[in-house]
């Protein structure tokens, strides 16, 4: 290897291209996950990322983004822009390699990038091949140069524009209309909530996001700077913000062990939950692996080790579990692997085994040190340990009630279920309606064959206010449980959930339309967030969509789903319509709600869905929270759209 590159020095000679690309448009779901709204939004993310490795390798500060007006995205960075000198082996343009090669690019290159975000992803090249239109600008050695794309073929070879004292890399994309056929409209707090996750995780960088779709009052653009100073500190304060600490400050560590970058962030509060949320090379692995393991390991066995030794545990007469020291917890654990190795069903669980040593060994110094030196927060911390401890002994009482009364058990059904005559769990659904008389309706209304109604009394538990104990004793949680036929808790962890022998494959929260019933689809939301979770990320919790208003004149009728539709529809019939508003499901006959709200063959279930876990999180403790006014302001300024089911 030359001096130069030993350096590190960025060039075209440090640009590989591992494979090529012929089956991105064929197979788009195979690169990006779907071509939804989540792939959609993945396109950005992925030129983002070539940004955030420039930040990573030091040669970067600031990434702007915009949403355009066509709905196009531009990401601009300050890095050193993409080389433009002739790539050795493809005899064509560097950058021409990196946008149309899938997999090319120098962070492949371990002396141009230690660590990359992007290794999890697929590349820019990916973007371009599924954009209808991409343009690429870099800023590089006082010049401009630019290549434009069609579909991932370069309309020409790159060329100099002109001069510059800046440097980076532009890109402007436009999503394909022929891949992207459900949605090509970006959404604003999506991306928001992203950039801001990844200005917590790279402190020191500068993250822009403006929306030119939206003017404001004084004429600019919609638009929120990130940047934080703190980095994972600041962010447990973000997600906490609606709890209130138990602990005077956020404990903290940053450091290198075994050569492996860690940086954790922790808090006790008050609440019953635990949330703990975990990123290699900026990557949200929400299901793990051996990072939260290590965090896991070091957190239980430190407490354990200054609990046993402080004589608090002495009159305890049971044993503490891992789940006891990770009640009312709140951490982030934040790693930078070179070779990440990834697990699990969607890619996104960690499986180098190397990395739980190391975040096990920061963790336990990190809460050595604080504990010495803060001894009555370690008291308080001890102290909500052994309260988690007491009521988990009484929530394994209440769940062992629950197991009891499952299926499989044979506890039989509850009496209020409506069943449906199908076995197979892919064929059936179940829906959870609001009441009795809206349940009598809807049995009434329903295919027997296929769909079971299930009523529930009333506003049921909200479950970020209660101790897991009172959860599991909640008749009509236990109700859901049995209907369901799932089974939760092992001696690991007393909130897993056993999906085998799930009995419906879609269960269709279906409410009033109205704030009531946005109220109590919020509430089992919230308890499916906090204790189904993974019923949530397999794909199978929907939400019904009742219709707000009957138009009808003469003979004529047709529903809608909004004010805008119902004021249409009046236009349509030439004004003066009858307009019937359904305060509730209970006011619409059997008929009515099968051919709006239940009928496969022309009903909308809206699929409920977690794209990102962390603000999934702190909107649920905001709604359901005792804090009032961030709530208030949360439904003010989405009184119109909201739309709580992630």
């Amino acid at each position: 290897m030359s001096e130069e590159n030993k350096k590190g020095n960025y060039g075209a000679d440090q640009i590989q291209a591992l494979e090529g690309m012929e089956h991105v448009r064929m197979r788009p779901s195979m690169y990006i996950g779907d071509v939804g709204v989540r792939g959609l939004h993945h396109l950005v993310y992925e030129v983002i990322d070539n940004s955030i490795d420039e930040a990573l390798a030091g040669h970067c500060d600031t990434v702007d983004v915009w949403i355009n007006e066509d709905n196009s995205i531009t990401v601009r960075d300050n890095g050193r822009g993409i080389p433009v000198d002739i790539h050795k082996k493809e005899g064509v343009s560097a950058l021409q390699v990196v946008m149309t090669k899938i997999g090319a690019g120098g962070k492949f290159d371990k002396d141009s990038y230690k660590v990359s975000g992007g290794l999890h992803g697929v590349g820019v090249s990916c973007v371009n091949a599924l954009s209808v239109h991409l343009k690429a600008t870099v800023f590089r050695n006082g010049s401009i140069y630019e290549q434009e794309y069609e579909r991932g073929k370069a309309m020409y070879p790159v060329k100099q524009v002109g001069s510059t004292e800046d440097r980076g890399t532009e890109v402007t994309f436009k999503p394909d209309e022929e891949i992207f056929k459900q949605t090509r409209e970006y959404n604003y707090d999506t991306l928001a909530s992203r950039l801001r996750e990844l200005a917590f995780l790279n402190k020191g960088i500068t993250i822009t996001l403006e929306d030119k779709r939206e003017v404001e009052e004084d004429g600019s653009f919609k638009g929120e700077t990130f940047h934080s100073t703190e980095g994972l500190k600041e962010f447990v304060r973000f997600l906490d913000g609606n709890r209130e600490m138990l602990i005077a400050d956020v404990i903290s560590m940053e450091g290198e062990k075994n050569d492996i970058p860690v940086e954790v962030a922790m808090v006790y509060n008050t609440s019953y939950n635990e949330n703990l949320h975990s990123y290699v090379n900026n990557i949200n692995t929400h299901e793990g692996g051996t990072h939260l393991s290590g965090f896991r390991r070091g957190l239980t066995h430190t407490l354990k080790k200054y609990a046993d030794a402080s004589g608090m545990l002495d009159k305890l007469k049971f044993d503490i579990s891992g789940d006891d020291f990770r009640e009312g917890l709140t951490a982030i654990v934040s790693v930078k692997v070179q070779e990440p190795q990834f697990e699990g069903q969607t890619k996104t669980k960690l499986g180098n085994r190397e990395v739980t040593s190391a975040v096990s060994q920061a963790v336990s110094e990190m809460l050595e040190n604080y504990l010495e030196e803060n001894p009555n927060d370690a008291k308080t911390i001890v102290q909500k340990v052994i309260l988690a401890a007491t009521a988990r002994h009484a929530a394994r009482k209440a769940r062992e009630m629950v197991q009891r009364k499952t299926v499989m058990s044979g506890g039989g059904l509850p009496g209020k279920l409506s069943d449906c005559s199908e076995q197979d769990p892919e064929r059936c659904e179940v829906f959870l309606v609001e009441g009795d008389s809206a349940g009598g309706t809807a049995k009434q209304g329903r295919d027997r064959n296929f769909q079971a109604i299930l009523p529930l009394r009333g506003k049921i538990l909200n479950v970020e206010k209660a101790m897991q104990h009172k959860v599991f004793e909640n008749e009509e949680i236990r109700n859901i449980f049995t209907a369901l036929g799932v089974t939760i808790g092992t001696e690991e962890d007393s909130k897993a959930l056993n999906l085998s022998k799930l009995r419906y494959h879609k269960v269709v929260i279906m409410c009033d339309a109205d704030v009531d019933g946005s109220h109590i689809s919020t509430l089992i939301l919230t308890f499916f967030f906090r204790y189904m979770r993974e019923l949530v990320e397999s794909g199978y919790v929907y939400i019904a969509t009742p219709p707000l208003y009957l138009v009808k004149k003469g003979a004529k009728k047709e529903y809608a789903w909004s004010d805008a539709e119902r004021d249409a529809l009046n236009e349509k019939f030439g004004g003066s319509a009858s307009i019937q508003r359904y305060k509730g499901l209970g006011e619409m006959n059997a008929s009515q709600l099968w051919d709006t709200t239940m009928n496969p063959d022309f009903r909308t279930l809206r699929q409920v869905a977690i794209d990102n876990g962390t603000e999934a999180d702190r909107i649920f403790s905001m709604l359901m929270g005792d804090e009032v006014p961030p709530r208030r302001e949360f439904i003010e300024k989405n009184a119109v759209y909201a739309n709580i089911d992630a």
